[in-house]
């Protein structure tokens, strides 16, 4: 995998933490991890297709997704509810589409599928036997994952 991958969502998600939440997330761990990936409590599936074809896993934790809920909506929220997940689902979504845009710069020409959202705690998530890129990100809020799976067609 190439840098530029993992470095066009670490970008993307900087830009967009600085704008909507007013944080700078740092990169924590960086690892390549195989087949199986544990996620938090509320994840959010990518998949891209073009130049590139895959999947990004953004997993981040409850207490963590409802302090970035309570950011944006100005909202108290308590459970990981449709509305939270619906907002948690969008963020991804700008963060996928802002790292796309930073790809085409490299003269990579990619769309992204909509957010799929899963909440509770998955032990595992298979990627079908693919490597992928794990990406953490530390926030005065939480930490939180990113997984890069993606590969050249």
């Amino acid at each position: 995998m190439k840098a530029e991958y993992a470095n066009s969502f670490y970008k993307a998600t900087n830009d967009v933490f600085k704008l909507m939440f007013d944080m700078d997330p740092k990169r924590g761990k960086v690892a390549v991890v195989e087949d199986m990936v544990s996620s938090k409590d509320a994840s959010v599936v990518l998949g891209v297709t073009g130049d590139l074809h895959g999947t990004i896993l953004f997993s981040f934790p409850k207490d963590m997704t409802l302090e970035m809920i309570k950011i944006m909506s100005g909202m108290e929220i308590n459970t990981l509810d449709s509305f939270a997940s619906s907002a948690l689902g969008e963020v991804a979504n700008i963060i996928g589409g802002n790292a796309l845009t930073i790809l085409t710069e490299n003269n990579y020409i990619c769309d992204i599928a909509p957010p799929q959202i899963f909440v509770g705690e998955y032990k595992s998530f298979s990627m079908a036997n693919e490597k992928a890129l794990l990406l953490s990100l530390v926030t005065l809020i939480g930490e939180f994952d990113i997984h890069i799976f993606l590969k050249e067609k």
